[in-house]
């Protein structure tokens, strides 16, 4: 691109919600001239993203389809400084995610209508948007999913052992509890069910964003996608967005002249960056707090001192376990070994089946404390419980499931088969920012600080995470023990001491009890272990302007004309999800507000991906 180019509206940001607001403006309006811009490469039928299954080869150091975001050293992990991944390519994380259906709390999104004054964004409002995007394959006519939309819902085509022992032992040992066939019909929680997926039962493809709302468009002509593009700045005339500027990513074009070049948009500038991207794109355009402006020589266009805080994520932590070597697990397939692919892509080749048709996430449960379980959680907890969750019978506390494989380095891990029970705090009280720290160079690293462990009610919830779960594991016919170096180091001679095992103690066991010693053990583990969920979002918070907000409820940027954020940056609380479905919907919305502003008729349906 070498010369100034003229659109209705550009979109800053191809992830998951940039492509889906492009994807249904363009399909409304075919005329509409839309420039998409992303940073990162084109994903398109490359089996890296398409194959369920190979979602670890994305957190690769060397990954171009991914940025590491590091955050600063926290006193609260130990002087760790936590690294952050998020998407940079085309979908953003619905192309490179973990692939797991998960839907917040209906109360959740009620709180973005009545608790932060966003009119519209409650739950009886989005939830026709999530059932506009999706096609559940699984049980029909269930009134909280969708059956026509482009996104395909399935458990996918592999059921490993690991889901079904953790079902056939939470019947046993946490009866109260139950189980369901729904774990994601947005009204309830606390039971254990198979875990749907993000995958077409019939292909077992991945089901993301662009090969579902952009590339089954590419004979649109007005539907401009720019990979390897970043975006620096937006361009204002006075107070209203009137386009952006923007470099090439020497990753992707090598070749390309240093300077900026610029796009016009004649009707409307939307950021779709991220929680990371589109603040910091703000930043540098002149829209934050005067602090950081000056930090970094910006004049100062609007004075909006919540640009970058609010910074929320999902605490995930995940333990594994020695499995039995007669399960099925994806380590192999995780750690390329080409054999193995080979074989499994025949299978998924001819009939959409096979390991490469799951994620390996087979079952779990949003999990939600009994009164026994608070006593167990502590003090800590306590105030949160009462303030936050009491009173809301739908919001879990912890999202606990199984994974058939061993993440992360292996280089003090033997190879074999593995298996994790893993969790996540699904509303964390701790919070960060993200904030700019250069005018001009893109590519400076932001000044950040995820906030994990900040507050003590989080690390009470995650030593209940690891106990419970814990037990969970030992019970499952495939237990074999702890990988001892990724668990605790407890007194090797206590009851709580972790390392191989010939096999499972029985359903109805007694539960390991922890000394003074192991409880130690267990905060250092947390702060040593404890890590992103890639859910990062709010740093553009959807709330009022006098609260720290920078979006109103149409997702117009305060203080400025033509300039809109759509991305999960927007939310002003936390949902208790994996956010792909989240930042799905915020796309869906956002379509309609666009089309509503810009005059456009909308069709409740008008894409078949």
């Amino acid at each position: 691109m070498t010369a100034p180019e003229i659109y209705d509206i550009i979109i800053a940001g191809g992830g998951t919600a940039g492509c889906v607001v492009a994807g249904r403006l363009a399909a409304a309006d075919p005329s509409l001239r839309i420039l998409v811009l992303e940073a990162g490469p084109t994903t398109r039928d490359d089996p890296l993203h398409t194959q369920p299954s190979r979602y670890l080869h994305h957190l690769r150091p060397e990954s171009t389809t991914v940025k590491f975001n590091v955050g600063k050293e926290s006193a609260a992990l130990g002087g760790r400084a936590p690294i952050v991944p998020c998407g940079q390519c085309l979908g953003g994380g619905s192309s490179v995610n973990f692939a797991m259906y998960t839907r917040g709390a209906a109360s959740d999104y009620d709180d973005w209508e009545t608790v932060y004054g966003n009119k519209g964004w409650g739950s009886a409002h989005l939830l026709p948007l999530m059932r506009k995007c999706e096609t559940y394959q699984l049980e029909p006519g269930k009134p909280t999913h969708g059956y026509t939309g482009p996104l395909k819902v399935s458990y996918g085509g592999f059921y490993p052992e690991i889901g079904q022992e953790f079902l056939n032992v939470a019947a046993q040992y946490d009866k109260d509890r139950g189980l369901t066939d729904d774990v994601n019909d947005l009204f309830q929680c606390n039971k254990y069910g198979r875990w749907q997926k993000w995958i077409d039962m019939k292909t077992g493809t991945r089901s993301d964003v662009p090969h579902h709302y952009i590339y089954p468009q590419s004979s649109n002509i007005n539907l401009h996608i720019l990979t390897g593009y970043l975006v620096k700045r937006v361009i204002f005339k006075g107070e209203v967005a009137t386009g952006v500027e923007f470099i090439a990513n020497k990753r992707f074009h090598s070749d390309a002249k240093t300077e900026a070049l610029t796009a016009t948009a004649t009707r409307l500038v939307v950021l779709s960056a991220g929680a990371f991207g589109s603040p910091t794109i703000l930043e540098r355009s002149g829209l934050g707090s005067s602090t950081v402006l000056e930090r970094i020589g910006v004049k100062q266009l609007v004075d909006l001192p919540g640009v970058g805080d609010s910074y929320q994520d999902h605490q995930l932590i995940l333990p594994p376990y020695l499995a039995a070597e007669s399960a099925h697990t994806l380590d192999a397939i995780s750690q390329n070994v080409e054999d193995e692919i080979n074989k499994w892509t025949t299978q998924w080749k001819e009939n959409g089946t096979g390991l490469l048709a799951t994620n390996g996430l087979e079952s779990g449960i949003k999990l939600r404390p009994f009164k026994r379980d608070l006593d167990m959680i502590g003090p800590d907890f306590r105030k949160r419980w009462l303030e936050y969750y009491a009173s809301a019978p739908d919001k879990p506390v912890v999202w606990m499931a199984t994974l058939s494989m061993l993440t992360g380095d292996r280089p003090d891990v033997a190879n074999g088969k593995y298996f994790s029970v893993a969790w996540y705090l699904e509303h964390p009280t701790s919070t960060g920012y993200v904030h700019a720290t250069s005018a001009d160079n893109v590519n400076a690293p932001a000044d950040f600080h995820p906030g994990y462990l900040d507050t003590p009610a989080d690390m009470a919830l995650h030593k209940w995470g690891y106990k419970r779960s814990r037990e969970l594991a030992r019970r499952m016919s495939s237990y074999r023990g702890e990988v001892a170096s990724r668990h605790p180091s407890f007194n090797p001679a206590g009851e709580a001491a972790a390392g191989p095992k010939h096999g499972p103690v029985p359903a109805l066991a007694p539960d390991i009890l922890y000394s003074a010693e192991d409880e130690r053990a267990l905060e250092d583990y947390v702060k040593k272990n404890v890590a992103t969920a890639w859910h990062s979002l709010g740093t553009c918070a959807m709330k009022r302007r006098e609260d720290g907000g920078v979006v109103d409820a149409r997702l117009n940027v305060y203080g400025v004309e033509a300039l809109k954020v759509a991305d999960l940056s927007i939310c002003p609380g936390n949902v208790a999800t994996n956010t792909y479905s989240t930042a799905v919907v915020i796309g869906e919305k956002a379509a309609m507000i666009i089309a509503e502003d810009l005059g456009i008729p909308m069709p409740d349906t008008n894409i078949q991906g």
